[in-house]
């Protein structure tokens, strides 16, 4: 099989790039291992941040991981879906978002600097929403694959960690589409309030994807076609910047439901595809516990968050940031003069 990489010239690259993808480094996690069962503490007893040091040994490929520099990127697209009164807030929001982003006045920019992450936001044809999935596909394959292309395009190389959000009017429907596609089960179990709706707006939601899936059910159900159909623009370009973050060994700490939810389409391709992947927070929305049970993946916190925009992500570089500096820093029972049992 030829090697694949981006940009992509069609969705059939998306399919083969996913089963072409670089491995975690078992050596290396035994070397993390093994330096966190020497260390000064009883094994084990740091829990997660030791599972979290592992990880990252795994993919930078170095017992002793580092965060030299942390990467954020906020993907914001609109939706044609909003046509079915989804969501309270008008499309207008997402641009102003975006502006309010930019001029540093939002969560993520707070987090992003305590944190002490590089943030990029990056505004996917705002004034060009995607069609209503309820009416034909979201997408044409050409705009799927310029999106994909886009988030490839954002990652920088020498991130040692990337922090995905995103922004867009309508997107938990998105997301909650996208998810019912991919693992099935009544409508109503992915479907949450997003931004603010009522019972009503609930309703509609739920109506909308429905039909949404009724439309498509004749489409090939492979992950790309998913994408394609039902996806946004900042959907795909969110799949697009993990799969070039996997081809480069970057670690990926990914945000909530939306964010979780845009690349089920890559679990769907490939399950292994998202193995480099962190999940920063389990967000209220009620699809993103289902979405996590489906995918196998346990969220780094649970603080009761549904900002988006990449707020528990960044939240969450904290965690794996004290992780690494627990796991290089401390003494061994040996450099401390500790009798080891």
């Amino acid at each position: 099989m030829a090697h694949v990489t981006f940009p992509l010239t069609s969705l059939s690259d998306l399919d083969a790039l996913t089963r072409d993808l670089p491995q975690v480094d078992a050596v290396a996690q035994d070397a993390a291992r093994d330096r966190q069962n020497a260390l000064t503490k009883p094994p084990g007893s740091l829990g997660r941040l030791e599972e979290l040091a592992v990880f990252m040994a795994g993919w930078q490929q170095q017992a002793m991981p580092q965060i030299d520099m942390a990467q954020a990127l906020v993907f914001a697209g609109n939706h044609g879906i909003c046509a079915q009164g989804v969501n309270p807030f008008p499309q207008e929001v997402t641009a102003q978002m975006v502006q309010n982003f930019k001029a540093g006045g939002a969560a993520i920019n707070q987090l992003c600097r305590t944190n002490d992450a590089q943030l990029s936001v990056i505004d996917l044809d705002l004034d060009r929403p995607t069609a209503d999935f309820t009416q034909g596909p979201a997408m044409s394959e050409a705009d799927c694959v310029a999106a994909l292309n886009a988030g490839a395009a954002a990652l920088h190389p020498a991130a040692s960690v990337l922090i995905l959000g995103e922004m867009g009017i309508g997107n938990s429907t998105v997301a909650a589409a996208l998810t019912a596609a991919v693992f099935g089960g009544a409508v109503q179990d992915w479907v949450g309030r997003g931004t603010g709706s009522d019972d009503e707006g609930l309703r509609r939601k739920v109506d909308a994807i429905t039909r949404g899936l009724a439309r498509h059910a004749a489409t090939p159900q492979d992950g790309a076609s998913i994408l394609m159909t039902l996806g946004g623009r900042e959907q795909a370009a969110i799949c697009g910047a993990v799969l070039a973050a996997r081809q480069r060994r970057i670690p990926v700490i990914l945000d909530g439901f939306i964010c979780t939810a845009s690349v089920a389409p890559l679990f769907a391709l490939a399950p292994a595809a998202l193995d480099h992947c962190l999940i920063g927070h389990l967000s209220v929305e009620p699809g993103h516990k289902r979405l996590l049970e489906a995918i196998g993946k346990t969220a780094v916190l649970d603080f009761d968050m549904r900002l988006g925009e990449g707020s528990g992500a960044a939240l969450a570089l904290g965690i794996l940031r004290s992780a690494l500096a627990c796991h290089s820093g401390m003494a061994t029972f040996t450099e401390a003069g500790v009798a080891d049992g």
